[in-house]
């Protein structure tokens, strides 16, 4: 990398060994940092591009690139990146003196705004396309998906009108039968010539549209759980070579990879096996998911850091949910669910991990249950309800129930972009020379069962996620992150 092509930072890295004598050895690394600043032209593929998701995603960013505004039930709207972590979060990044009048310095933080840290894709240049097993335009997808205003959908018609998806790649065997009805636009061919369509699709689009770069996100409706785990990548070519029963998102990981893809699984079957994350090592192209986390479960772990930062035995959890979509519909089948049970079940172990306090080894369980129905009549209004109880002072209890009405697409369409920008921009970052990846587990932040380098360190904790992903950014910016001490400040 040439100096005037990069930012480069030095960054110390300061953590604590613990020696089996319990005595503690303060240890601290440099680190050099570097961020390629050119900005790609970057494709964004969706593979479930007809569905509430794939829909939400794309109209909405046709409305902020046309700074529409349209009628709905609450008077006018406009468009915007509400709920995005990119374009809407802050974070302290220093502090600054400001002399008052009476001569005196007043001390004040300084916050930036994640998008201005470092070189970013602007979510309004995305060059959108990708997949669907269902034939329909834009504009009637987004009609049939109701999640959008009908005065927005209507001034976007031209435009989603001239956007139709891809065939699809459609393995019957890992569908829920809810998705037979709407399937009539499939490939046809064995997994070697499926792979090799869905690389012809990709290279297409990016010449095409004269792109730099392709991101393919799965946020097509959850898979069967697929009961076997694939190790090396000879033993994925082998299966791919002998037409073997496998689950379509795998034929799009491979194909991605070969393309040079970044590749996100966005749902929660187990796609990104430890053969694919050893192909992305090998093409040089990394891998992110899995499962993207919205509403409910982001909240879970925020609740969960609460209570047993309170010291609080969180003993109980229990989530039940009801919505209408198609994913939903999708859920009802038991292996499908199996996928979304398993990926949930873990977002709480890490907090519960950390401290054997309230969590002694053979105490380490608690009761964690997850309830998902199908309800058409309330469409894409997601009910969640959530019921925490724990035990306290002098074995007493303590319940605390939420009840959230959420616009399930609408809250998971920004996070989304957010990860396909931040995606893009780690392929550009490199540690002590060494890219990242496979695994981008700093996108764990998004994520249900976040995808790592280190199986023995996953972070399920949403302080824990939040402060590393922002603590990178701003290191690799030149930003020290904050230690939090304030001890500047205590006398």
């Amino acid at each position: 990398m040439e100096k005037q092509e990069c930012i480069a930072t030095k960054y110390s890295e300061r953590y604590t060994l613990i020696g089996e004598d319990g005595k503690p050895t303060n240890k601290e690394v440099e680190h050099e940092l570097k961020t390629v600043t050119k900005v790609p032209k970057l494709g964004f593929m969706i593979v479930g591009l007809g569905g509430e998701n794939g829909t939400t995603v794309t109209a909405g960013i046709l409305a902020n690139q046309k700074k529409l505004k349209w009628l709905s039930k609450r008077g006018e709207a406009q468009a915007g990146y509400y709920g995005s972590f990119t374009q809407c979060v802050t974070t302290k990044v220093g502090l600054k003196a400001k002399k008052l009048e009476t001569g005196d310095f007043k001390i004040e933080d300084v916050h930036m705004a994640i998008k201005d840290l470092l070189p970013m894709v602007n979510p309004n240049d995305l060059v959108i396309g990708g997949w669907d097993i269902n034939n329909a335009n834009m504009y009637e997808a987004c009609l049939k998906a109701h999640v959008l205003e009908p005065d927005m959908i209507r001034q976007l018609e031209p435009e989603l009108k001239a956007m139709t998806p891809l065939t699809a790649a459609f393995c019957v065997p890992y569908v829920a039968p809810a998705q037979l009805e709407r399937a009539n636009n499939i490939k046809k061919g064995t997994n070697k010539e499926l792979v090799a369509q869905l690389r012809e699709d990709i290279s297409n689009f990016k010449k095409k549209n004269k792109l730099d770069k392709i991101l393919v996100l799965w946020t097509s409706n959850t898979e069967k759980y697929y009961d076997n785990t694939i190790e090396s990548i000879p033993e994925l070519e082998k299966l791919i070579e002998t037409n073997a029963s496998l689950p379509a998102s795998v034929l799009y990981v491979v194909a991605a990879l070969k393309e040079k893809a970044i590749f996100i699984n966005g749902s929660s079957q187990n796609t990104l096996h430890t053969a694919v994350l050893k192909l992305a090592e090998k093409e040089g192209v990394p891998v992110g998911g899995s499962d993207v986390k919205t509403g409910q479960t982001k909240y879970k772990t925020a609740m969960a850091d609460f209570l047993i930062g309170s010291g609080l035995r969180c003993a109980s959890v229990v989530s039940y949910n009801h919505v209408g979509t198609s994913d939903a519909k999708n859920l009802a089948d038991p292996m499908t669910f199996k996928s979304k049970e398993i990926s949930r079940g873990m977002v709480l172990d890490d907090s519960i991990k950390s401290n054997p306090v309230l969590y002694p080894p053979g105490e380490d369980k608690i009761d964690h249950i997850v309830v998902i129905k199908y309800c058409p009549f309330v469409g894409d209004s997601k009910r969640a309800i959530d019921e925490y109880t724990s035990e306290i002072f002098l074995q007493g209890h303590n319940t605390i129930m939420t009840y959230n009405v959420c616009e399930t697409s609408l809250l998971a369409a920004p996070l989304l972009i957010d990860v396909c920008i931040l995606a893009e921009l780690m392929t550009r970052i490199s540690i002590d020379s060494k890219p990242m990846g496979p695994a981008l587990s700093y996108l764990s932040y998004f994520f249900k069962a976040p995808s790592t380098n280190h199986s023995e360190y996953i972070l399920n904790s949403f302080t824990r996620q939040m402060k590393a992903l922002t603590s990178l950014l701003k290191a690799c910016a030149g930003y020290a992150p904050d230690d939090a001490t304030l001890l500047s400040f205590n006398y």
